[in-house]
């Protein structure tokens, strides 16, 4: 059953070609979109820029083709909004990210703590501290909102001969 679904996925990947250019209208035939869909991603996914030739054609290279069919894919067929589809794409940027950290630093791995999360352990310290020090500000404030109840409830006498409405 899931060999079936990753043959369809390969075979609904398009075929895009080896050059090292390609014009707006070409992308917009690769992924099956128009062009102001193109211009529009441009400015909701900082990713995609391509370049611009001396008249203004934009000129996409094939990892912006390929960030053009992933975009396409999330969006028109796994039913992602954009800002979805954004945190999808800099989500498996940052994975990819740690994975490759994973391996140069293998102390610095990300291990699982039994749950769905993995913690790493210097991320653990950090938040039991975090913790710990909002305790201790959250007793402070207790006894200082104790105090100005306390101060709240004393009465206040002006002096008969000063003219003031506010106590010295």
């Amino acid at each position: 059953m899931a060999q079936a679904s990753r043959k369809r996925a390969a075979t609904d990947a398009p075929v895009i070609p080896d050059r090292l250019y390609f014009k707006i209208g070409d992308v917009a035939r690769i992924c099956g979109i128009e062009t102001y869909v193109l211009r529009f991603w441009e400015t909701q996914f900082p990713q995609l820029k391509p370049n611009k030739s001396g008249t203004g054609q934009r000129l996409y290279r094939r990892r912006d083709v390929e960030l053009a069919v992933e975009i396409d894919r999330l969006v028109h067929k796994e039913g992602y909004t954009l800002a979805g589809a954004r945190q999808a794409l800099e989500g498996g940027a940052r994975r990819t990210s740690v994975a490759q950290a994973a391996e140069a630093k293998p102390e610095m791995a990300v291990r699982s703590t039994g749950s769905e999360n993995p913690v790493r352990p210097d991320v653990r310290a950090v938040i039991q501290q975090a913790r710990a020090e909002l305790r201790e500000i959250s007793t402070l404030l207790g006894s200082q909102q104790a105090s100005a109840r306390r101060e709240r409830g004393k009465v206040f006498k002006v002096r008969p001969d000063s003219d003031s409405l506010f106590p010295l």
